[in-house]
C-alpha cells in the first residue's frame, strides 16, 4: 500500500469496534453531518440536563461512550488497555469545563496530579494534560493578557495560578511525564505564553516535559515559535509543542469584529493549512531543539509530516514525533498510523457525564463546521460496514 492511500484501510481502522459500535458509530456521524439535528439535539439535551430529567442514561450510552473514555480514570482503564493492544497511547483528559471557583481550581490541580500519577505507572500512558482556564478564571487570564491593573486580591489570586502551574510541571518533572497544555483564546493566551514559557525554562532543562499549544489559524504562530526558539537557545532548554489549528474560529473573528481590531485568524483555510505545514517543518527542521506532538486529523498534513520524516531519515517511532487524535474520531488515521510504526495518541476525554456535556457539545458543533471530515468519516464507515456485510 503506498503511504498516500495509507488512512484508506478501514479494517485497521475499525478494528476495535464491534459490530455494534461500528453501527451506532455510524448513527453518531450521521446526525453530526446534519447541522440543525446539531442545534436541536445541543439545546434539548442543555433543557434536560438543567432540569434533571434523566437522560444521562442515553447519553452515556450513545455520544458519550464514543467520544468519551469513561466517567473516572479508572473507568476509562478498559479503553486505554484496549487501545494499547492496537499500539495506540493514551492521554486522559479531564474535560470539566467552565468552573470558576478556587476550589474548583484546587480540585483540577489535585486531578491533573493524580492523572500524572496514574500514567507514570501506565506505559500506555505518556501524557498529561490540563487547560489553563481549569486553573484560573478567564478573567484574571484576559486582564493579564491585555495589560489591565490587577487588585490586591486579584494579584493574590494570579499568584495561586503560578502555583498551581508550578505544582504540577514540578510533579511532571519527577514522574517524567510529558505535559500538554491546551490553547484558548487569544484574548488570554498571551498569559498563558509567558506562564508555559517560564515552566519549559525551568523544568525541560534536559527533555521537553511542558509542551504548550500552537494553534495555527492564528497568522501570528509560526513568528511566535520563531521567537521562543531563540530564547530558549539562548537560555539552554528544550521546546515541546502541540500543534494544533484551532478551536474558537468564530469566537475569534466575532469578537475583533465586535472590539474593532483586526482579525487573528488566518483568511481563509487554504492559508491556515500552509501556516500549520510550516510550524510542523520548522519544527521538524529544529527537533533537536523542539519536540512535536502532531494533533491533527487532517490527512494531508499528517501525510506532509510522514513524508517530511521520511526525506530527514527520522525513524517512524523517534521519540520526538508524535501523532495524536481525539477518541472517537478519525481512527482511520489513529489506527492506520500506528500499524504503521509511528507514535501515536488518542485523547481521551473523561468526567462525568453531566460536567462533560459542555465539551461534548463543543465538539458536535465544531464538527458541524467541518463538513468534510464528517462526511470522510461516514464514507469510511460505511465502508467498512459493507466489508463486514452489514
Amino acid at each position: 500500500m503506498t503511504t498516500k492511500r495509507l488512512f484508506d484501510n478501514t479494517e485497521i481502522a475499525f478494528k476495535l469496534k464491534n459490530d455494534s459500535q461500528l453501527e451506532r458509530a455510524y448513527f453518531l456521524f450521521k446526525m453530526i453531518s446534519k447541522e440543525p439535528l446539531v442545534k436541536i439535539g445541543t439545546a434539548a439535551t442543555k433543557f434536560a440536563l438543567n432540569i434533571n430529567l434523566p437522560v444521562e442514561g442515553l447519553i452515556r450510552s450513545t455520544v458519550f461512550d464514543h467520544f468519551c473514555g469513561g466517567v473516572s480514570e479508572d473507568d476509562c482503564l478498559p479503553v486505554v488497555d484496549n487501545l494499547m493492544e492496537a499500539d495506540v497511547h493514551s492521554v486522559l483528559d479531564y474535560s470539566v469545563e467552565g468552573k470558576e471557583e478556587e476550589a474548583q481550581f484546587d480540585a483540577t490541580m489535585e486531578k491533573v496530579i493524580e492523572l500524572t500519577y496514574f500514567a507514570k505507572e501506565k506505559d500506555a500512558m505518556p501524557f498529561s494534560v490540563f487547560k489553563p482556564t481549569g486553573l484560573g478564571r478567564f478573567e484574571i487570564w484576559r486582564k493579564i493578557t491585555e495589560k489591565e491593573p490587577l487588585t490586591e486580591s486579584e494579584t493574590q489570586e494570579w499568584e495561586r495560578v503560578v502555583a498551581r502551574y508550578d505544582r504540577i510541571c514540578q510533579v511532571a518533572h519527577e514522574c517524567n511525564i510529558a505535559l500538554l497544555i491546551d490553547g484558548e483564546e487569544t484574548w488570554m493566551q498571551d498569559a498563558a505564553d509567558d506562564l508555559c514559557e517560564q515552566m519549559m525554562e525551568k523544568y525541560n532543562k534536559e527533555k521537553p516535559i511542558v509542551f504548550n499549544t500552537l494553534q495555527c489559524y492564528r497568522w501570528d504562530r509560526l513568528d511566535y515559535l520563531k521567537e521562543i526558539h531563540k530564547r530558549a537557545q539562548k537560555k539552554g532548554y528544550k521546546l515541546g509543542f502541540k500543534v494544533v489549528r484551532g478551536a474558537y474560529m468564530e469566537k475569534e473573528n466575532d469578537r475583533a469584529e465586535e472590539k474593532g481590531y483586526p482579525t487573528p485568524i488566518c483568511h481563509d483555510k487554504r492559508a491556515t493549512d500552509d501556516h500549520f505545514n510550516s510550524v510542523v517543518n520548522y519544527i521538524l527542521d529544529h527537533l533537536t531543539d523542539v519536540s512535536l506532538f502532531l494533533g491533527s486529523h487532517n490527512e494531508q498534513s499528517t501525510y506532509l509530516a510522514m513524508e517530511v520524516m521520511n526525506a530527514k531519515g527520522l525513524l517512524r517511532n523517534d521519540a520526538r514525533v508524535w501523532f495524536g487524535q481525539l477518541y472517537g474520531m478519525s481512527d482511520h488515521i489513529s489506527y492506520n498510523l500506528a500499524a504503521a510504526g509511528y507514535n501515536v495518541a488518542k485523547y481521551i476525554p473523561f468526567g462525568p457525564v453531566k460536567d462533560v456535556m459542555p465539551y461534548l457539545i463543543r465538539r458536535a458543533e465544531e464538527n458541524t463546521s467541518v463538513a468534510g471530515q464528517t462526511s470522510r468519516e461516514l464514507d469510511l464507515l460505511k465502508r467498512e460496514k459493507q466489508r463486514r456485510g452489514l
